[in-house]
């Protein structure tokens, strides 16, 4: 018995447990628990997207009839019936120079999800095109000294993502290479821990856009003399600034908080200084550690999408603004588009970084 209870269970940790459940209920020996879980865990959730799908509809459907009611009724309040007229069989065709722009339909989101896709296959073509007919030139030129011709048409809403996330992987390793070393110090000592307070709590909740002109001061005077492009530069090192502060917060409490008794060890064992810190202060501050930089990278993320549309960088932030400033009518859908990546992304991160966090603790929790 024990034994069947423990397959049980390891055949739903290796992921064949929604297959056994769905075996179960249409055999008729589904245990009423297991059945309740299973509508809580597969059902309520397949439930719940389809409803936000449906008034998602419903909403935009609404909305386009509003706007379009309006705009017949302008051309009959302005030109009169024959305008009103024409306004409204324009609209029923589908014209786009008529169209009422407004909230996208859960059908037109997914049309631009696919027009994006095919716009990537095109350039990625473009791309492998240009780099197969400037080959030999490059290889000359690099042999000459001189350099590569690039490809300089226009990124893919692809390449915008990939972008997107270098740039924030580069700020959260800025924020942990400065955030970590500093909370361990201040951690370490309560002198550092009253000098540095003040800073922390002044320029923790400094926003973004402050961050990044002030990083554009700076980085602008120091590459005054070259020709390379700065906003990748500008928007890491903002990204980095803005989000470290989670991080350094908790490494510092985590160390701060280091059983004293562990202490007292390290110095019976007559360890160095870098021996306490990373035998004995790390492990046992790695919970509260990881916490930070869970938030720290979730904070990154968020404040990315500011910061690269302030430093023009060819990202997702870029993305949104041009396509916002486009006003196109399959403008609106992309944006949306956008806007459902950004937060799966967002999500993964949250999970990967949970992941980590209870690899490396001893107090596993499921997190929300």
């Amino acid at each position: 018995m024990k034994q069947s209870i423990t397959l049980g269970k390891v055949t739903k940790f290796m992921g064949l447990g929604f297959l056994s459940t769905l075996k179960s209920l249409f055999t008729g020996k589904l245990e009423k628990e297991d059945f309740i879980n299973f509508l809580r865990k597969i059902v309520v959730p397949i439930a719940s997207i389809l409803l936000f799908i449906g008034l998602w509809h419903l909403g935009a459907k609404s909305l386009y009839n509003r706007e379009a009611d309006f705009k017949i009724e302008k051309a009959l309040k302005d030109q009169g019936p024959a305008a009103a007229e024409a306004m409204r069989e324009c609209i029923a065709s589908g014209d786009i120079s008529c169209q009422p722009n407004t909230l996208p339909s859960p059908g037109q989101v997914w049309g631009s999800y696919k027009s994006l896709l095919r716009d990537h296959n095109i350039i990625s073509a473009d791309k492998a095109a240009f780099k197969e007919k400037t080959a030999a030139l490059n290889a000359q030129r690099i042999a000459d000294g001189l350099a590569a011709i690039t490809y300089t048409g226009r990124p893919s809403f692809i390449d915008q993502i990939i972008m997107s996330l270098k740039t924030v992987f580069a700020g959260f390793l800025l924020a942990l290479i400065i955030a970590i070393p500093i909370g361990i110090f201040i951690g370490l000592s309560p002198t550092l821990k009253s000098a540095f307070n003040w800073f922390i709590q002044i320029f923790k909740p400094v926003s973004p856009v402050v961050w990044y002109l002030l990083v554009f001061m700076i980085v602008k005077t120091i590459l005054i003399d070259s020709s390379e492009d700065s906003s990748f530069i500008i928007s890491f090192i903002s990204v980095g600034l803005c989000s470290m502060w989670a991080t350094l917060v908790n490494t510092a409490m985590g160390v701060s908080s280091v059983d004293k008794d562990y202490i007292n060890v390290a110095k019976v064992l007559k360890l160095g200084t870098f021996q306490k810190i990373f035998k004995v202060i790390l492990p046992s501050s790695l919970p509260l550690i990881f916490t930070g930089l869970k938030i720290t990278l979730s904070v990154a993320w968020m404040v990315l999408i500011a910061i690269e549309l302030l430093a023009q960088s060819p990202g997702l932030g870029l993305f949104v603004w041009e396509e916002f400033q486009n006003g196109a009518n399959d403008s609106n859908s992309k944006i949306i588009v956008a806007m459902f990546v950004i937060g799966i992304i967002g999500f993964l991160l949250d999970r990967i970084m949970l992941t980590i966090q209870n690899t490396v603790s001893f107090n596993k929790n499921d997190g929300i």
